[in-house]
């Protein structure tokens, strides 16, 4: 009973009263003058993950200096998960053949149908097993800012050398807001900015680009526009990395570029090298054109999924909704590699065209 009565005190006890806002004060809030976005942004510095020891980072101008830079492709398991000695055996042969870097997680790895935990975690992995090697560049890019900073945090305390930032896509947004998302991740550490409109929906154009290029984090552009474009950004002092692989050449040769972030590379990775570094060569890029056109025939990855498979690198298994090409485009595969030489190709095995029924689709992962 005592205990009841003591209840019943605490339900009469008084609510608690708070002040109220004044006539006065509702006036002048209606009438305070707006600030201005960049004005309002609340600085990274206070983000609890952020740290400024930096003796054992990368830096951007380490990363500037990077002339050929796979888009790693990411195997799976027959139930969906990241086949992960694939993955490694994948990246071995990019390093032994002379790819300076990796990014991790991309639209070619498919970090779009990732969790960010599966995320973090590829990139964590590629950095403990090869990050002595080659750079480890993850795509922590996303079109919330807020998961684009938390990704970075995360990315650079796992110990990645880069970030690769797209703008963000679908839900657009101003270029002034481009530019607040842009420079909320920069503090971070190194990045690459990625270009690519036929997939966001909207062009970076180059005035965001020069505004945040005095950020020291931004060690350049991955850009997908064009060669003029390109031309117009390394005439300014700033390093591009051409997104197209039928027009790197050209890039790098003709437009100043410093070089590719390449698909194409995860096939034949000494070949792209040597179109990088090996001086002008369009013979060598008139070759490799027929191989660049047959993998972008439809939208990336799935040419490259459908090339690995059949090159018995990685199992023929598909994240839904990417599902292989046709049985007519193998085919046509099997031949691009006959004619340009299986030794120039990743992997030991001999290509085969496979079966439909060779392939798994999975929904759920």
């Amino acid at each position: 009973m005592a205990i009841l009565k003591s209840y019943c005190v605490c339900l009469r006890e008084p609510t608690p009263q708070f002040p109220r806002p004044s006539l006065c004060h509702n006036y002048k809030r209606r009438n305070a003058k707006w600030t201005p976005p960049q004005a309002a942004v609340i600085p990274n510095i206070h983000l609890p993950m952020r740290s400024f020891e930096v003796k054992n980072r990368t830096s951007a101008e380490d990363i500037k200096s990077l002339r050929l830079i796979t888009a790693i492709k990411t195997p799976y398991l027959p139930d969906g998960r990241f086949d992960l000695e694939a993955y490694d055996d994948l990246v071995n042969m990019q390093i032994e053949n002379g790819a300076e870097a990796v990014i991790v997680g991309g639209t070619t790895g498919e970090g779009q149908l990732m969790s960010w935990d599966e995320h973090i975690m590829l990139i964590g992995h590629t950095v403990n097993c090869f990050g002595g090697s080659v750079k480890v560049i993850g795509n922590t890019g996303s079109n919330s800012t807020r998961e684009a900073i938390h990704a970075t945090e995360q990315g650079f305390a796992v110990g990645m050398h880069a970030a690769l930032h797209i703008n963000p896509y679908y839900g657009k947004t101003s270029l002034e807001g481009l530019i607040s998302h842009f420079n909320s991740v920069l503090p971070m550490g190194p990045t690459i900015i990625y270009n690519v409109p036929s997939r966001t929906g909207q062009d970076i154009p180059p005035r965001i680009i020069n505004s945040v290029a005095e950020s020291p984090n931004l060690a350049g552009i991955k850009e997908c526009v064009g060669n003029d474009r390109i031309e117009q950004y390394t005439g300014n002092g700033i390093v591009v990395w051409s997104g197209n692989d039928d027009q790197c050449h050209d890039a790098r040769w003709s437009h100043g570029a410093t070089g590719v972030i390449s698909v194409t590379s995860n096939l034949v990775p000494g070949l792209m090298r040597e179109l990088m570094f090996g001086g002008k060569n369009t013979a060598l890029n008139a070759k490799l054109l027929p191989l660049i056109e047959w993998l972008f025939q439809e939208p990336n990855p799935v040419g490259l999924n459908t090339a690995l498979a059949q090159l018995g690198v990685v199992r023929p298994v598909f994240r839904l909704p990417y599902v292989p090409l046709p049985l007519e485009k193998r085919v046509e595969f099997v031949n691009l590699v006959k004619e340009i030489g299986r030794e120039n190709f990743v992997g030991e095995k001999d290509v085969q065209v496979l079966d439909d029924d060779d392939f798994i689709l999975v929904g759920r992962y």
